[in-house]
């Protein structure tokens, strides 16, 4: 056996020839390894697990250096005291057919490579260092313990369980140390572990230096923001610096490799407490009650000796003090001397000190070693039930050979070695509880080495966490974690970052992710998201608060038209009615149920016919409706406009309302085809942004949008020349209110549409909505203008206007044809009857005519006169039977109007008018005299005469 009962080598430094060392600072770890091995080969021997063969064992001190185990070596192979040298050692037969051992990669890696000179079978217990797999340059090197190949990556796995990714590394400058680092950064880059500082610390423990250089790194550490540090370091080295990290207050959270992370000293150290959290994986350890009672009665073994387990009683039970005790600063050794116990004869003295200063579990490994070597011997030698037939001094490679495909059970766990002379049986998480003022090793967890798997006992809030004091997880981090919905935007190393939100049509659904992932088709997100949804297809749904508002509108004003239709009809005789001329009123009437019902086309989902007829049956419809009021709008201005006769008698010829309307029509429908033609409407689908929840589905009217403005422009051209019409006119006689219905209709269409056209292009996603709108509002604006107030007069003042539209026409028809020049008279003061000049003025019973013409060509005047009638009037009142007079078609007896007077002009400003009345038949003339007390301006044509 290879195994260091000694932490190290006094002077090793110094050292200048090739005497023997001086080993110091005994190690009772190792120490209790030794023995437990050696109990494994005791229980092997008594229980005849080899017929007629016993094992027996040669035990080395390797001082913890390689220098030392080297040359014990060379004592173990030594034949007859001598190692000769051959160039074929395939022959050699050394008494030493394998060695168990050492303790430190570092120790056996220097071993290995002189044992496989002799192909000597070396197998380890604890060396985990990942070059020892190499069988290129160990060929004879194995262990019953996994290669820190796996223990990095544990680790690593671990430090990402618990999102540490922010962590410092303390390492040895040993082959362990080394290898182990290089092992955890490329594990660590893995698994997006960064580190924030890598320190080298002296392997040897009496180096000069060594301290000062722990010094140095707990400064580093305690001005680290990383609150994580791994510890691939001696136990020695790490009770050192644990020293330090106590003196100066600081914690943190420490990482254990193998090598101390079951320590028991360690964690009954002065202050432990006060370092932080510790934890860490250690190999698969098990509980053996046997070996705890052979420690509890420790002697050498019969026939044998064993300078160990002297030194160790000497230690702890012989009074005299031991020289090495005898300093200042004695080593940590001295600490095991029993003072209440002192025995003359202290070899044969026990008690339970290493059952408890001790953890004996983690001798499992080296009990699996033994088993192993067992079971290959049993089949190197052929041994049966009762015996082996097997040579006894065999080649020490044949051995290895066999060793390598052994396959053993113990403890119900079945073992092997792979192709690297490994075992794979996983690691032990452990975390250092609080015990006191001590620490206990808990078992939390393990680690799957053939699946590469961490497994935890139980929820991670079960562990009691020292270092935070809700018993939350310590944080290790460069940066804050990114929640979802948000990726790592790396800096300088990649731990270090920036959270930057995911961009629409991308997510994360964890923390920490590098990028953000593209949702899949047919979903989209919304910026910073961490799930992706279904792309929704919106469009004017019969259930939406929306359509339902304008589908209740449209149909309201389809009922709304229905009743004034029947209003219409059943009051056609009356004097509103018949302003409103009831024929074309129902043309109008259609014109805007054709409209109201383009509505219920912009409603559900669209397709290319619902697009086309929605744009065709607003335009057809409204445009006839407005082709009618244009009508109406001329018509009031031939009637009251004054012209002279040439041009009045052209325009009044232009006066053909189903022509008009019947062109005017036409035209639009000839625009709608041609826009049907080359730029029909069609379906749209809208994304508000390129990665939208939402596509809109709506119609859009056509790629260049020409055909649809110059439909509106049309309709709206026709609106402003009805309305300039209208508006020339709106000085027509009170008894007819057409002009005022007429130019508030084709206003708020106007003031309608000027709004629609800036909504429309800016919200272009809700376009079918803002145009289904303002169709309905215009549509409103023709019914409450236009149309109720006629309703309203039919209904409750049906005598309010005796004058229709077409009797006032007809008067200024019959003007315009029979208007003649009237002669000039020297009397301005007197008019005589264009259409008789034989008769002579009326008279006039008070003042005299007085009258002006302002520059516009409305003629003022003020009448001032007195209607004289006889008290018995043998018949009514009618005007001369002049064809310049027309009667009312209501009450043929009575005039309609009085001929076109002449005027005078005065200072005053005045005008005093006379009209004369004839009685029909016998009836006697009767005067009448009237004043109005206010100026009334009417529109007089002025003649030439004037």
């Amino acid at each position: 056996m290879l195994l260091p009962c000694h932490a190290t080598v006094e002077s090793l430094d110094n050292r200048t020839r090739p005497d023997s060392v001086t080993c110091k600072s005994f190690d009772l770890v190792a120490f209790v390894r030794s023995l437990h091995v050696i109990h494994t080969i005791e229980e092997i021997n008594a229980s005849g697990f080899l017929p007629g063969v016993r094992l027996g064992y040669r035990m080395c001190d390797t001082c913890s250096d390689a220098t030392k185990a080297l040359k014990n070596v060379e004592h173990m192979l030594a034949v007859n005291g001598s190692l000769n040298i051959q160039c074929d050692y395939t022959e050699f037969r050394p008494p030493v057919k394998v060695i168990i051992g050492a303790r430190y990669s570092e120790v056996s890696i220097a071993v290995a490579k002189l044992l496989g000179v002799y192909m000597i079978p070396q197998l380890s217990a604890s060396s985990s260092s990942p070059a020892l797999s190499d069988k290129w340059r160990y060929p004879s090197f194995l262990r019953t313990i996994p290669s820190d190949v796996h223990q990095t990556k544990a680790i690593a796995k671990l430090m990402a369980r618990f999102k540490w990714n922010w962590v410092g590394v303390v390492y040895g400058d040993d082959d362990y140390g080394k290898a182990a680092f290089q092992s955890f950064l490329r594990d660590a880059e893995e698994m997006n572990v960064c580190t924030a500082y890598q320190e080298m610390v002296p392997h040897y423990l009496d180096h000069e230096n060594s301290m000062q250089r722990i010094k140095q790194v707990a400064e580093k550490i305690r001005s680290s923001g990383a609150q994580v540090v791994l510890l691939i370091l001696k136990d020695k080295l790490v009770e050192d610096l644990f020293q330090v990290m106590i003196q100066n207050n600081i914690t943190r959270t420490w990482i254990a490799s193998d090598a101390w992370s079951r320590n028991r000293p360690l964690a009954h150290m002065e202050g432990i407490n006060e370092v932080g959290d510790i934890l860490g994986f250690t190999f698969v350890a098990r509980r053996n009650e046997t070996f705890d009672n052979y420690l509890r009665n420790l002697k050498a073994s019969s026939g044998g000796y064993n300078n160990l387990i002297k030194k160790y009683k000497n230690l702890r039970f012989n009074c005299t003090s031991d020289p090495e005790c005898d300093v200042k600063e004695p080593p940590s050794d001295c600490e095991i001397k029993n003072d209440t116990a002192c025995y003359t004869n202290y070899l044969d003295a026990n008690d339970d000190y290493l059952t408890k200063e001790v953890d004996t579990d983690t001798s499992y490994s080296y009990i699996l070693a033994v088993w192993a070597i067992a079971n290959a011997l049993k089949s190197l030698l052929n041994c049966s039930v009762t015996s082996c037939h097997g040579e006894m001094n065999f080649l020490p490679w044949k051995l290895l050979e066999v060793l390598k495909r052994t396959h053993f059970t113990l403890n119900n766990q079945r073992y092997f070695f792979d192709k690297n002379g490994d075992f794979v049986n996983g690691y032990d998480l452990i975390m250092w509880d609080k015990n006191g003022d001590r620490r206990s090793f808990e078992r939390i967890g393990s680690y799957h080495a053939l699946d590469g798997r961490i497994e935890l006992e139980g929820d991670t809030s079960r562990i009691n966490w020292l270092s935070t004091a809700n018993n939350s997880i310590p944080e290790s981090r460069c940066s804050e974690s990114c929640h979802p919905g948000f990726a790592m935007k790396i800096l300088n190393v990649s731990c270090c970052y920036d959270c930057v939100s995911c961009l629409e049509g991308t997510y994360s659904n964890g923390s920490d992710l590098n990028d953000c992932q593209k949702c899949p088709n047919g979903t989209s997100s919304e910026k910073g998201w961490d799930h992706c949804e279904p792309i929704v297809r919106n469009y004017l749904r019969w259930r939406d608060p929306h359509p339902i508002a304008l589908l209740v509108s449209a149909t309201f004003g389809i009922f709304l038209l229905l009743v004034i239709f029947i209003i219409f009809l059943v009051y056609r005789n009356s004097s509103p009615m018949k302003q409103a001329e009831v024929r074309m009123s129902c043309v109008m009437m259609c014109g805007l149920a054709v409209s109201f019902s383009s509505v219920i086309c912009f409603m559900d989902k669209p397709n290319v016919h619902l697009c086309r007829a929605q744009q065709i049956m607003y335009a057809m419809g409204f445009t006839l409706c407005v082709a009618c009021i244009l009508v109406k709008a001329y018509r009031t201005y031939l009637a009251f406009l004054p012209f002279g006769q040439l041009r009045h008698r052209r325009l009044n010829k232009l006066y053909r309302p189903p022509i008009i309307i019947s062109i005017v029509t036409a035209i639009q429908g000839v625009i709608c085809i041609l826009w049907l033609v080359f730029d029909s409407p069609d379906v749209d689908y809208i994304t508000p942004t390129p990665h939208s929840l939402e596509i809109i589905i709506q119609c859009h009217v056509g790629k260049t949008s020409i055909g649809f403005g110059i439909m509106l422009c049309y309709i709206a051209l026709l609106a402003l020349v009805g309305f300039l019409l209208a508006f020339k006119g709106r000085e027509a006689p009170q008894e007819y209110s057409e002009t005022n219905c007429i130019i508030f209709s084709l206003l708020m269409y106007l003031l309608v549409w000027v709004c629609f056209v800036p909504i429309y292009i800016i919200r272009t996603e809700e376009a079918s909505a803002v145009q289904a709108s303002a169709i309905i509002v215009s549509n409103y604006g023709v019914i409450f203008c236009y149309f109720l107030p006629k309703c309203y007069k039919a209904l409750f003042k049906p005598q309010v206007d005796k004058f229709t539209e077409d009797n006032i026409l007809r008067r200024w028809s019959n003007i315009s044809e029979r208007a003649r020049p009237a002669d000039p008279t020297p009397n301005p003061d007197l008019v005589r009857d264009p259409g008789n000049p034989n008769t002579g003025p009326p008279t006039v019973s008070q003042g005299t005519p007085r009258g002006s013409i302002d520059g516009s060509g409305y003629y003022s005047a003020s009448v001032s006169s007195e209607m004289l009638v006889d008290a018995n009037p043998p018949s009514p009142v009618v005007p001369n039977l002049n064809p310049d007079f027309e009667r009312d078609p209501e009450n043929p007896n009575t005039a309609l109007d009085t001929p076109i007077p002449s005027a005078s002009t005065e200072q005053s400003g005045n005008h005093s008018a006379s009209v004369r009345l004839e009685t029909v038949g016998n009836a006697s003339p009767a005067r009448s005299e009237v004043s109005t007390g206010t100026k009334v301006r009417k529109r007089l044509i002025r003649s030439k005469s004037l």
